[in-house]
């Protein structure tokens, strides 16, 4: 056994040593076996007066009592109108009350919510909605330029018949339900006929349905990426998310300090938002505390002020954001105790500036995949200036981890790079309806865009003839998408065209923000593209 090595993560370690690429996050805490509805109703006999959710925009405030009388309404509500243990409902939209509500009522009612990034347009959208065959969609009627009701009727035409806001469609035949939360719309429900739909008959069915549902059923499909193919649905359980959510809350002091009130400007539709704030919410009984519904770096610095947030969540880009504010020093951010930087790659130099500068003393980093639930690796709240800025912290509790060559599945030596292994109750149930591809990437990850998908998109273009995506280190984004595209013989064309061929056709952030036109790529030995001295590629060609 000695080259094996857990860590007591209970507590941080005063020197954390290890001999090989392996670590085990043994504890003494046991797993969580409820679901999220049970967590939440356990929350709601400890706290019922405290608030649950804050939406700042939107003027609303509910308190753990009050939320989960909307949540009980609402799942009695979907069950009244014909969905049923094991369907799926789509959730797209921006962080609004109405997706913490549905997030709850799903759970509760045994249905799998299904998070449809609201930036997609229509071919992803109904890409989405067909992979995992969803039965329901809950939107706004628009937000800000997306117009969410008119792209389901575009796919959906058969809504302009509907009868009761039901419909059959065509080209998906699941969906027979949409339920809009901010208008009254032909074709559709109003989330407050479905909060309305459910009597005393399905209020007892609901409470029956409770003795039925397991922690191991699963209630969330995350739509997640690598490097080829199309988006995959990653399948997670009330065990995953619920433990977790718990074991992240454990890890940043949740259930010693006296208030824990989060402003969490991230999405709810990514698990960074939903596990780590909307679970964490009602397994902690964290005040969740929304800034805004859409971005608003500005509007994070009141909400932590106005409401003295003690906690802040938010990717890199947002706290470089925040930092940039020309009068940061006015806002009284002295409420604020920790926090987390999570979501993609974290600068040193921006976590020493929110410690400094922000005075967020307790900072950590986490790092996690989405079939992961996500988070694996978080710091300690007392960690070192060294250990904040230059990990991603300890192992957390239950899970194993290991570095591995890829081509051979043996463990590196310290410090060498590989292929991490993740093992342990987080690891995710599967990718919806496809065994082939669970059993190769069961421990793979990565963000929302597939340079595959994209290049796939561009070859219709009628110029191109090959193109490349990849990713390109940014100061602000941590890395931003860059096309390299080869020409039609005999063809012009400019970064302007590339860009607005995209644009209505695919979400803004898989939108290339650089184009360059190359001659020829960088190959291989073996005559295969590669990309991994881009970096200089890259500037030659930008220069060209």
């Amino acid at each position: 056994m000695a080259n094996l090595f857990a860590i007591h993560v209970d507590s941080p370690p005063c020197i954390p040593t290890i001999t090989t690429s392996y670590v085990h996050g043994t504890s003494s805490v046991s797993l969580l076996s409820c679901t999220m509805a049970q967590a939440l109703h356990s929350t709601v006999e400890r706290w019922p007066d405290r608030e649950a959710v804050v939406f700042l925009q939107d003027g609303i405030r509910k308190t753990f009592s009050q939320f989960q009388q909307d949540v009980d309404q609402t799942a009695a509500g979907l069950l009244a109108l014909g969905l049923k243990k094991g369907d799926r409902l789509g959730i797209w939209g921006p962080n609004t009350y109405e997706w913490v509500l549905f997030q709850y009522a799903t759970a509760k009612a045994g249905i799998i919510l299904v998070c449809v990034n609201p930036a997609y347009q229509l071919q992803e959208l109904e890409f989405a909605l067909r992979k995992v065959s969803c039965n329901a969609v809950v939107c706004p009627t628009k937000f800000k330029t997306q117009k969410f009701y008119e792209m389901l009727k575009q796919i959906c035409p058969e809504m302009e018949t509907s009868v009761a806001g039901m419909f059959k469609s065509a080209r998906l035949p699941d969906l027979r339900m949409v339920a809009l939360t901010d208008s009254r719309q032909h074709g559709a429900l109003h989330v407050d006929d479905v909060l309305q739909a459910g009597g005393s008959q399905h209020q007892k069915e609901l409470e029956d349905l409770q003795k039925k549902l397991s922690f191991d059923d699963p209630i969330n499909i995350q739509f997640t990426s690598g490097t080829t193919g199309s988006p995959k649905g990653a399948t997670l359980s009330h065990h995953n998310i619920v433990n977790n959510s718990y074991f992240i809350g454990l890890r940043l002091g949740f259930h010693w300090r006296p208030q824990v009130r989060v402003c969490l400007p991230v999405p709810l539709y990514h698990t960074f938002g939903s596990v780590g704030g909307g679970v964490a919410m009602g397994v902690h009984g964290a005040t969740l505390i929304f800034p805004s519904t859409g971005y608003d770096s500005r509007a994070n610095l009141e909400a932590i002020q106005k409401e003295r947030c003690t906690f802040i969540y938010g990717t890199p880009t947002m706290y470089i954001d925040m930092l940039g504010q020309h009068d940061l020093q006015k806002f009284d951010l002295s409420s604020l105790e920790s926090g987390i930087m999570a979501g993609s790659p974290c600068p040193a130099e921006v976590v020493r500036k929110v410690i400094s500068v922000m005075k967020v003393k307790e900072m950590v980093i986490a790092y996690g995949t989405t079939e992961n639930s996500p988070v694996t690796f978080v710091g300690f709240p007392l960690d070192n200036m060294a250990l904040k800025t230059e990990t991603v912290g300890c192992i957390t509790h239950h899970i194993e981890a290991k570095v591995v060559d890829p081509s051979t599945g043996e463990i590196m030596p310290l410090g060498a790079s590989g292929e991490l292994m993740i093992r342990g109750y987080c690891v995710m149930l599967e990718y919806w309806d496809e065994p082939a591809r669970t059993q190769e990437f069961v421990t793979s990850g990565g963000e929302n865009i597939y340079p595959a998908e994209i290049e796939q998109f561009l070859h219709t273009h009628p110029k191109i003839q090959e193109a490349q995506v990849i990713g390109v280190k940014d100061s602000r984004m941590g890395e931003e998408v860059c096309a390299c595209i080869k020409l039609k013989q005999g063809v012009d064309c400019t970064v302007e065209e590339i860009k607005a061929f995209c644009k209505g056709q695919m979400a803004h952030f898989k939108i290339p923000h650089y184009v360059v036109f190359v001659q020829e790529y960088p190959l291989t030995v073996s005559g295969k593209v590669t990309f991994l001295n881009f970096a200089n590629f890259f500037l030659v060609c930008k220069g060209k």
